[in-house]
């Protein structure tokens, strides 16, 4: 099996939350940015759901900016 498939299928979904901690910003930054498109999000139901992976792969090539 393709290991990136494999790394797709076994990466825990991350809640808002949990990638405002990660990033060091607050909740509110996060929303923005996703209003604004500057982050990878997915929707289930009302709630936004990342992945870290595809977020740390948007800030190595600078696609979050203020």
């Amino acid at each position: 099996m393709n290991n990136e498939y494999e790394k797709d299928m076994t990466e825990k979904w991350v809640n808002l939350e949990d990638i405002a901690e990660h990033l060091s910003v607050s909740k509110d930054t996060i929303r923005t940015w996703v209003k604004e498109g500057k982050l990878p999000v997915y929707r289930a139901g009302k709630r936004f759901k990342f992945k870290i992976s595809e977020v740390d792969e948007w800030v190595r090539k600078g696609l979050i900016k203020d």
